[in-house]
């Protein structure tokens, strides 16, 4: 069963109001001092790096974003002494990307922090609500990312030969 567009209208707005609510909490965060010196942006750039090694085109790929962005972003974090760059062993040209101890410190400070605000924010939330949420938006990132892979690579839908 297809979902309708009177339906698909009021997801998109709703994603886009929760995507507006986040950066204003953010924004608020920031302002009041919270995270350190580290901006929104760049916390999920050190969120994909601690994630594991790997060269800028596989993080650009997982934030979507230009090169040339994430370039921006891992300089500035690199100049912090968040994040560290050495030559790939398997290509002289690219680089490896990887957080230093003080990244992995901030990362987690950071991931904690978030996680105590995200929990005063939904004290009037039971767990079984949260779980509920946290899997609907599991299942609907699941199948924007699968989408936005099938078209990238070609293939929008897929048909069965018999």
């Amino acid at each position: 069963m297809a979902v309708a567009p009177t339906t698909a209208t009021d997801l998109v707005h709703q994603i886009f109001d929760l995507q507006r609510v986040l950066r204003c909490i953010s924004t608020a965060h920031l302002a009041r001092g919270g995270s350190g010196k580290v901006g929104f942006a760049l916390h999920g750039v050190l969120r994909f790096i601690g994630e594991g090694e790997a060269r800028a085109t596989h993080f650009a790929a997982q934030l979507g974003v230009t090169a040339p962005v994430l370039s921006r972003h891992v300089a500035e974090l690199e100049e912090m002494g968040l994040v560290v760059r050495r030559p790939d062993p398997n290509d002289g040209r690219a680089q490896l990307i990887a957080l230093t101890e003080a990244g992995e410190a901030a990362l987690q400070a950071f991931e904690d922090e978030r996680t105590a605000n995200l929990q005063a924010y939904l004290a009037d939330w039971s767990e079984d609500d949260a779980l509920e949420a946290s899997h609907i938006i599991r299942k609907l990132a699941g199948s924007l990312r699968d989408s936005i892979r099938a078209t990238t690579a070609g293939a929008t839908h897929t048909t069965t030969t018999v």
